[in-house]
């Protein structure tokens, strides 16, 4: 009796466990199902994303107005008009600053020398005899004769030298005005100084080849094409520079 109650014990034991280990692998399986379940659903939302990403890049931007679009991040928003961050800080455009250095060294030396002579000497003698003879020699007289002799010269001697050198050291910032078709500037500029009175005004201008120009933004006088340049003085000391009116007058008519 007793040993046909442990039997049955056993064999109740065995049963639970059989139970027990079906319900784990029932377990096991629900899970397996739910995680891919969950992966589908996963890459279908993927999907979905990158198919609205790909149609909001196709569509067109927007129109943005006269202030412009607001970035909504802390930096603000790049100006077209703002140079690259690795730009090198040169005249390019119409309307850039340029610095000419102005060194121009000028020098002339000229000397002329004439010796010109002329020397003539002429002279002629008649007797009076024509050479017409006729039966009557009293209708044509004899005409008296005479003598002539004249002598002349003429010397010029002149001797001129002219000798003037200068120099004309500077630096003048100016603006690119235009842009030729071969992409060479056109610069001009002008700088004025008032120091006690005296007045100077340069005016330069060019064309300027942009591979000329140096890394700090500046160019050499003597690379520029068509360069012009003007100085004007004014103020206290300019009569002094310049000759008088009566001067003026005799060196217009004074022949020599």
């Amino acid at each position: 009796m007793d040993r046909g109650q442990r039997t049955e014990d056993r064999r109740q034991k065995t049963e639970d466990r059989r139970q027990r280990t079906e319900d784990r692998g029932q377990r096991t399986e629900d899970r397996t199902s739910d995680f891919w379940l969950l992966t589908s659903d996963f890459r279908l939302l993927t999907s979905e994303i990158v198919l609205v990403l790909i149609v909001l890049l196709l569509l067109p931007a927007p129109a943005s107005n006269k202030q412009g679009l607001q970035a909504g991040s802390i930096w603000a928003k790049r100006d077209k008009n703002m140079k690259e961050l690795y730009a090198d800080d040169v005249a390019r455009q119409i309307g850039d600053i340029l610095t000419i250095k102005i060194s121009e060294d000028s020098k002339v030396d000229n000397k002329a020398k004439r010796d010109l002579k002329k020397d003539t000497n002429r002279s002629n003698t008649f007797n009076g005899e024509l050479g017409i003879t006729t039966p009557n020699n009293n209708i044509l007289p004899r005409m008296p004769g005479f003598t002539m002799s004249a002598t002349s010269a003429n010397e010029l001697k002149s001797k001129a030298d002219y000798k003037d050198e200068r120099t004309f050291e500077d630096q003048v910032s100016v603006v690119v005005m235009d842009i030729l078709p071969n992409h060479n500037l056109v610069v001009m500029g002008t700088r004025s100084r008032n120091i006690a009175g005296d007045i100077q005004t340069i005016e330069v201008s060019g064309i300027v080849r942009p591979s000329d120009i140096a890394f700090d933004n500046t160019i050499k006088s003597e690379q520029i094409a068509d360069f012009r340049i003007v100085t004007k003085n004014s103020g206290i000391s300019a009569p002094y520079t310049k000759p008088g009116w009566l001067g003026k007058i005799f060196d217009i008519i004074w022949p020599f």
